[in-house]
C-alpha cells in the first residue's frame, strides 16, 4: 500500500508545543487519506523546536498533492500549538511544503495550502477554490474593523492583547506591556525616587543630570553638552527624531513678518532676506498643527501648555541648518514677539525649548504614531481580510507588519486610552493627541507615504542643496533597494498590467484600505484599484518601507534625542512668554516638567527605543512563506542591495565626530 511520509515542525519560541492529539489528513487530485493520528509510541511529540516525522498509509495514490488538514484535540487541558510547517514526501519520492506558521487553539483545525505562491487565476480545481474562499470568507469573521476614535483610521476590532487572534498575538505579552516595560525602565534608570514627585520643579539645568547619569551613550551624552547650542538645534531638523518637519521656505507667509532687518547680522551672503530666499537658502518649520490643540488638564494641580511655533532655518555659507526666527503662535502682534539669535541669552532659548517641545508632540503623535502604527495597522487588517495565505502580497506583506496590530492594540490598552500612560507626562495627553490626529488627517495623503515625493513635497530633495540630510540620503538609498525587490517579486506573478488589474483579491484589498480603513476619506487619496505593475510595486513598497525603515529612523532614536528633557519636553508648565526681556534662568525651569513627569517621559523614551526580543530587521525572513528559488534569489539579493547600504551608512557615520567637531568650531551664532 502506498505511503506518505509527513514531516511537521513545531515552532521554536515559548509554549509552542503540546501535549495535545493531532491529526492529519491528506487532500489529492485522486483522494484523500483516512484522519490519522500522528503518535510514536514512548515519545513526547511535538515539543517546543521539534521536526518528527510520521508515516501515512493510504489505499491508493492520492495523486497531485492539494491540501493537508491538522486538526487538535485536547488531551488533558487546551494546550495551544505552534506549527511552522509541514513537508509531505510522496510514494514517488516528491517533497510537497506545506507552510503553516500557525497557532492552533482549542480543538481547531488548519486546511493548508502548498507553498506555492498563487494568484485567483492560477487556482484550477473546484477545491482549492473553495478553500481560497473559506479562508477569506472566516478572515473576514476573525478581523473586522472598529473606529476608536471618529475621524481617525480605523483599527481592528479588540479591546484587550489577549482578544486578538492568536496568530498576531506576541509571543509573549510582557515583551509589549507598556507599563512594565516603563517599570523596568524606572528601575534601570535609577529614577525611583522622583517617579512621584510631581509640581517639584528641579533646581537648574545640571539638577537634570540626576535623572541622566545610569544610562547615557553617545549622542544622548553629546545632546546633554550641546543642546543650547544654535546647530545642535538646526541639526535635529536634519537627522534628528523628527526630520520631517523642515521645508524649503520659498515665500515668506503672511503670518511671520519676519524682515530683513531683523535678521541682517545672522546673514552672510551679504545678501537680503527676500534674496536668501530666492537663492533656496531659507526654511521654515510651521507648527501649525499645534494650534487650539487642548492641553493636557488631568491633573488639577499642575497647569499644562502647548504651543504653534513657526521657526525660520537659514543655511548659511558651510552648509549649516542655524535657525533665524522664531515665532511661538500662528497669529502676529504686539503680544506674539518674534524672537531671534541677538536678543537676549534666556528669550532667545525659552523661544528654541518651545519649539523642541512642539515638536516633541508632532513627533510622538504624528510622525511615529499616526504615520507609522496606524497607517501600518490599515493595512494589515485589510491584507488579512482581503488576501488569502497562498497570494503573493500576502507572503510578500506578512513578515513587515503581523506584530503591528498587536502592539497597537496593547498601546490603545494601557498608552493612549484614557488616563493612560501618555496622560501622565505628556502635555498633549487627556485628549489633545487625539485632536492632533484628526487634524493630521487633513495632510496625510498616500503620496506623503512615498518617500522621494515626500521629500520632494517638502523641497528637501537636493544633496546639493542640503547636505548632512542622511535621513533623505540613507531613506532614499533604502526606498530604491526595497522598491528594486518588489518589482523582482511582483513580475514573477504578474507578467503583465492585465494580470493586476485582473486579480480581484488585490484590488479588494486595496479598496478596504481606501474605503475603510481610511474611512473614504477624499483628501487622503489613497487609491481604491491598481491598474499597472509599476502601482502594485509602489503600493507594497510604501506598506514594507513605512512600517520598517521609516518606522526604525523615527522610533529608535527616542532615547539618542529626547533623554535630555530640555532638549524635548514633553510639557511646559509656564505659557509662552508674550514679551521679550522678563525671562530668566529661574521662569525657565519652571517652565520645564517637573522632577515626576521628568522621569515618566524618560522612561518612555527609554522603553519605547529599545528592541524587541528576537527583533528582526528589513531582508531578514526566517519564516519560508515563499519556496520558489526566484523569490528566494530575489531575497538574497535584497540581502545583499542592503548589506551595500549599510556599509555605505557605516563608513559615512565612522567621520561623523569630524563632522560634529567642524560645527562646533564656528560658534559666530551662539548668543550669550
Amino acid at each position: 500500500m502506498p505511503s506518505y511520509t509527513v514531516t511537521v515542525a513545531t515552532g521554536s519560541q515559548w509554549f509552542a508545543g503540546t501535549d495535545d492529539y493531532i491529526y492529519i489528513t491528506l487532500v489529492g487530485t485522486e483522494g484523500c487519506s483516512e484522519r490519522t493520528l500522528l503518535d510514536k509510541p514512548l515519545y513526547n511529540d511535538f515539543e517546543r523546536g521539534a521536526v518528527d516525522s510520521y508515516d501515512v498509509t493510504v489505499g491508493e495514490n492520492l495523486g497531485e498533492m492539494e491540501l493537508v488538514k491538522i486538526e487538535k484535540k485536547k488531551y488533558w487541558v487546551h494546550d495551544d500549538w505552534y506549527c511552522k510547517y509541514i513537508t509531505v514526501k510522496t510514494p514517488s519520492g516528491d517533497y510537497v511544503e506545506f507552510p503553516c506558521f500557525h497557532w492552533l487553539v482549542d480543538d481547531k483545525e488548519v486546511v493548508l495550502r502548498d507553498g506555492r505562491a498563487l494568484l485567483p487565476k492560477d487556482d484550477k480545481t473546484r477545491l482549492v477554490k473553495q478553500h481560497r474562499h473559506k479562508e477569506l470568507e472566516s478572515r473576514r469573521k476573525t478581523y473586522r474593523w472598529r473606529e476608536w476614535q471618529p475621524g481617525i483610521p480605523m483599527s481592528i476590532d479588540a479591546n484587550t492583547h489577549k482578544e486578538l487572534p492568536r496568530d498576531i498575538q506576541f509571543d509573549s505579552e510582557k515583551g509589549v506591556d507598556f507599563i512594565l516595560n516603563y517599570s523596568k525602565a524606572i528601575e534601570n534608570l535609577c529614577v525611583n525616587q522622583f517617579m512621584h514627585m510631581f509640581q517639584s520643579s528641579w533646581n537648574d539645568f545640571a539638577d537634570f543630570e540626576r535623572i541622566f547619569v545610569r544610562i547615557k551613550n553617545t549622542i544622548s551624552e553629546y545632546v546633554m553638552q550641546h543642546w543650547k547650542e544654535d546647530f545642535m538645534f538646526g541639526y535635529q531638523y536634519l537627522n534628528g527624531c523628527n526630520p520631517v518637519m523642515i521645508q524649503k521656505c520659498t515665500k515668506l507667509p503672511e503670518k511671520f513678518p519676519v524682515t530683513h532687518d531683523m535678521v541682517a547680522d545672522c546673514l552672510e551672503r551679504e545678501m537680503t532676506l527676500e534674496e536668501e530666499i530666492e537663492a533656496g537658502n531659507i526654511y521654515i518649520a510651521d507648527y501649525e498643527l499645534m494650534e487650539d490643540i487642548s492641553p493636557n488638564s488631568t491633573d488639577p494641580c499642575t497647569l499644562q501648555y502647548l504651543a504653534a511655533p513657526i521657526c525660520l532655518l537659514y543655511n548659511n555659507s558651510q552648509s549649516k541648518i542655524l535657525p533665524l526666527a522664531i515665532q511661538l503662535g500662528q497669529t502676529p502682534g504686539k503680544d506674539n514677539p518674534i524672537f531671534l539669535p541677538s536678543d537676549g541669552q534666556y528669550d532667545w532659548m525659552l523661544a528654541k525649548i518651545w519649539v523642541r517641545s512642539s515638536d516633541f508632540h508632532i513627533h510622538q503623535t504624528v510622525t511615529h504614531l499616526l504615520r507609522t502604527h496606524l497607517v501600518s495597522e490599515v493595512f494589515g487588517v485589510a491584507m488579512f481580510r482581503q488576501l488569502p495565505a497562498v497570494h503573493p502580497a500576502y507572503k510578500l506583506l506578512l513578515p513587515h507588519i503581523r506584530f503591528t496590530i498587536a502592539i497597537n492594540t496593547k498601546a490603545r490598552e494601557q498608552l493612549i486610552c484614557e488616563f493612560g500612560i501618555f496622560d501622565k507626562a505628556n502635555g498633549t495627553g487627556g485628549g489633545g493627541h487625539v485632536e492632533m490626529i484628526q487634524k493630521a488627517m487633513r495632510s496625510l495623503t498616500f503620496r506623503s507615504l512615498c518617500f522621494p515625493d515626500a521629500i520632494k513635497a517638502r523641497g528637501v530633495d537636493s544633496p546639493e542643496d542640503l547636505p548632512y540630510y542622511y535621513y533623505r540620503d540613507d531613506g532614499n538609498r533604502v526606498w530604491d533597494v526595497t522598491k528594486s525587490f518588489v518589482w523582482d517579486v511582483v513580475c514573477i506573478y504578474y507578467d503583465s498590467d492585465d494580470t493586476v488589474q485582473k486579480d480581484e483579491e488585490i484590488q479588494a484589498f486595496v479598496k478596504d484600505v481606501s474605503s475603510f480603513g481610511m474611512q473614504d476619506l477624499d483628501c487622503c487619496g489613497f487609491p481604491k484599484s491598481l491598474k499597472t505593475r509599476e502601482e502594485l510595486t509602489e503600493y507594497l513598497t510604501v506598506i514594507i518601507f513605512t512600517a520598517s525603515a521609516h518606522h526604525a529612523a523615527v522610533n529608535f532614536g527616542q532615547y539618542d534625542w529626547c533623554s535630555w528633557i530640555p532638549n524635548s519636553p514633553p510639557t511646559m508648565r509656564k505659557p509662552p512668554p508674550r514679551q521679550k526681556g522678563v525671562v530668566d534662568v529661574k521662569f525657565i525651569i519652571q517652565s520645564l516638567p517637573d522632577r515626576g513627569r521628568s522621569c515618566w517621559h524618560l522612561g518612555a523614551v527609554w522603553a519605547l527605543s529599545q528592541f524587541q526580543e528576537n527583533e528582526l530587521f528589513l531582508g531578514m525572513y526566517p519564516d519560508e512563506h515563499f519556496i520558489e528559488k526566484p523569490v528566494k534569489e530575489a531575497m538574497e539579493l535584497f540581502r545583499k542591495r542592503l548589506a551595500e547600504v549599510s556599509s555605505v551608512i557605516k563608513i559615512r557615520n565612522e567621520g561623523f565626530q569630524e563632522i560634529w567637531e567642524s560645527f562646533i568650531c564656528d560658534k559666530t551664532w551662539e548668543s550669550g
